[in-house]
């Protein structure tokens, strides 16, 4: 559940929430139930995405905290998305981008970036000026909060700076150490995940599910590579090694956020790498749990975002890739 914010800072918040609660209070019906297409028309309005994208994304009942906050949580992760994805259109491929590298080789970062990042943090903190914040390029923004939003303003910025249009914002809310909310935006294709805990995943509002694959052998698999060679036993080459010789299909695509959607959504059946950050995999793991799926760590641990391995599945080769992964596997 989501308990009120400690402390709206500026009257600008103060006024939205007021505004927020009278709202919340006109918009009941007469037995007390949330009138959903005032939500609905509220969110069309503000967020700029077609309507299908909002669709399943509106306001679900929750007796146990407000509702007026839990929309403009929901409201806010919308339009931040909605902000960064503008940004992202508008510098692709531009010939003049100013281009740098961070540490490594090819780890890219552009000033479409950066320019993303600031529409983003911006927006959530129009509404939520003393929320704790974790961004791929700033780092972190320190608050007194039990809120975090999980930015990456760019997933696949070399994707991106090379004019590939397989690239996304992602953006993801931590409540008390727990993924509540997560969006996943690839605005070139045109496809928006996202997903609220216990209440599912959904593609463009359409809900969405993992595939029903139930062997290794006969999977579509996708995996990423660090900018920085691995040399450690059991390393990246090693595990898609033996995949490949085995004659079993791995992708790369070049964006982990978009990796884990794509899973959620049934195209991949799984998705591990060796050396994520939590901007990378924060919303894009919430959407393949509630779509149905399975994500662990290399040890099968309960996933956490703080630490480098991921394996993502259907749920039904989970196991199995386990093995494959860690090389516990006795092929024959």
């Amino acid at each position: 559940m989501f308990p009120l914010p400690r402390s709206f800072q500026g009257a600008q918040a103060l006024l939205q929430e007021i505004l927020y609660i009278i709202a919340d209070n006109d918009n009941r019906n007469s037995h007390g139930s949330r009138n959903t297409s005032f939500w609905s028309k509220k969110q069309k309005e503000t967020s700029g995405l077609p309507a299908p994208y909002l669709a399943n994304f509106q306001t679900f009942p929750r007796p146990d905290f407000p509702d007026y906050l839990c929309v403009m949580l929901k409201e806010t992760l919308i339009n931040a998305v909605e902000a960064g994805s503008k940004v992202l259109v508008h510098y692709f491929q531009d010939k003049n981008l100013q281009i740098s590298n961070k540490t490594g080789v090819n780890n890219l970062v552009t000033e479409a970036d950066h320019a993303s990042e600031k529409a983003i943090i911006d927006t959530i903190k129009e509404s939520f000026p003393d929320h704790f914040i974790l961004s791929e390029e700033v780092g972190e923004i320190v608050m007194d909060s039990t809120y975090k939003w999980i930015i990456d303003p760019i997933d696949g910025t070399v994707n991106y700076a090379h004019g590939i249009p397989i690239c996304c914002v992602s953006i993801a809310l931590e409540y008390e150490g727990k993924m509540v909310l997560g969006a996943v935006h690839n605005p070139f294709m045109k496809e928006l995940f996202l997903a609220e805990r216990g209440q599912g995943a959904t593609l463009n509002g359409e809900q969405i599910f993992v595939s029903s694959q139930t062997e290794v052998d006969k999977a579509c698999l996708v995996t990423g590579f660090p900018y920085t060679y691995l040399d450690q036993p059991n390393g990246p080459l090693e595990a898609f090694g033996r995949f490949v010789r085995r004659g079993i299909a791995v992708r790369r695509l070049g964006s982990a956020a978009l990796d884990l959607c794509w899973v959620a959504a049934g195209r991949f059946d799984g998705f591990y790498e060796h050396l994520l950050n939590a901007w990378d995999s924060a919303a894009g793991f919430l959407i393949v749990e509630e779509a149905g799926g399975k994500v662990t760590d290399f040890s099968g641990n309960p996933y956490s975002p703080y630490q480098p391995h991921i394996l993502a599945t259907n749920g039904k080769i989970h196991d199995e890739m386990l093995l494959w992964i860690n090389d516990k596997k006795n092929v024959q």
